[in-house]
């Protein structure tokens, strides 16, 4: 049975704390055009790091928030994602609009962005069942359409030639999430993952492309427009770096086998009786995008992309055990990080066998 994934939809009360107090003398003095009252609300969607809605009688703004207490090194760095959107704000991939960023813990007690409120929809099944069946191909063809445009970018002619190191990708990628899914003995072991800790670095790929990547590419870290196919805004750049496009392309294509329950997939699904493209189209759809005949190894960036999502449920997991997890669903996914393990591991198994 699929999760019930409408509680992830909207805006709820507060449940992080947020001080409007401390906020409104900041908002007027670095945010042009800001005039309150001000009315606060929180995005029920997302776990990271809490987002909430920011309305005044003239305007509607979104601010981002590093979480408190203790957090990973480099984890949740919202000042990063602000970044990225600002390089990002004249070309082909859309995003929001940055009004501010503050880094001064005294005004909220941690890093925070303003931005721009983007009014459209959020799709949370990657079905894409809320529309007509004859449509939904378009609505794929136009995330594999902005995805291959971020990985067309060039990063030093946009100013991110130093937003992550160049080169050596999956060696640094599985080091870090290995090392912090090995850190984390609240949240505990898994011997599926564990296996897939253990052959990942044996098996990476020679190629080594290095792109701006978002590392989360999902329909539901996408605003699409109101009526239209068409995207207005991607989000949550939060795991965004230099990297391999092959592996952000692969996470993306992920939604082929991920079970709707988890997060938004069409796992088991016949994507022809759904209306949507292939797997196999949908890849070939990419490479013609971005000048590739084919992408070999396809199992390999499959087990990665599994095991990475894994690494970052095991990290929900712990901060669910240790009362710091924002998200009204974040003990769901935290629960799910088992089946993301076995997932990972099936498809290292399928490489093997190749």
């Amino acid at each position: 049975m699929a999760a019930d994934i409408s509680v992830n939809e909207g805006v709820g009360a507060v449940r992080t704390a947020l001080d409007a107090r401390a906020l409104e003398p900041w908002l007027s003095a670095n945010v042009a055009g800001y005039a309150g009252p001000l009315t606060i609300g929180q995005f029920n969607g997302g776990q990271s790091n809490p987002t909430y809605r920011l309305t005044t009688p003239t305007a509607t703004y979104v601010l981002r928030r590093k979480p408190a207490g203790d957090i990973l090194k480099g984890a949740h760095d919202v000042l990063r994602e602000a970044r990225v959107l600002a390089a990002l704000e004249t070309t082909d991939v859309p995003v929001p609009r940055i009004f501010a960023t503050c880094a001064d813990a005294a005004v909220l007690g941690s890093d925070f962005v303003v931005m721009e409120m983007v009014e459209g929809r959020i799709f949370w099944d990657a079905s894409f069942q809320d529309v007509p069946q004859a449509e939904r191909a378009a609505y794929f063809d136009a995330m594999n359409t902005v995805i291959a445009a971020m990985h067309a970018l060039d990063p030093a002619d946009i100013g991110l030639a130093d937003y992550g190191k160049a080169g050596n990708y999956f060696e640094r990628q599985i080091g870090r999430w290995s090392k912090q899914y090995l850190a984390d003995d609240l949240a505990g072991r898994d011997a599926d993952m564990d296996a897939v800790v253990a052959w990942l670095p044996t098996a990476i790929p020679a190629s080594d492309d290095t792109r701006l990547v978002h590392g989360d590419f999902r329909c539901d870290n996408m605003i699409f427009h109101p009526t239209e196919p068409r995207i207005l805004a991607v989000l949550d750049w939060e795991l965004s770096t230099l990297g391999h496009p092959l592996a952000d392309f692969a996470y993306h294509a992920m939604m082929y086998h991920m079970p709707r329950d988890i997060v938004a997939g069409i796992g088991g699904a016949d994507p022809v009786a759904l209306g949507l493209p292939t797997e196999a189209d949908y890849i070939a759809a990419y490479c013609r995008r971005t000048g590739r005949a084919d992408i070999a190894n396809w199992n390999f960036y499959m087990a990665f992309s599994f095991f990475r999502l894994a690494a970052i449920f095991h990290g929900i997991k712990g901060r669910v055990l240790r009362g710091t997890a924002s998200s009204a669903t974040a003990r769901e996914r935290a629960e799910a990080f088992p089946r993301l393990a076995r997932l990972a591991r099936a498809a290292m198994e399928r490489c093997e066998v190749r």
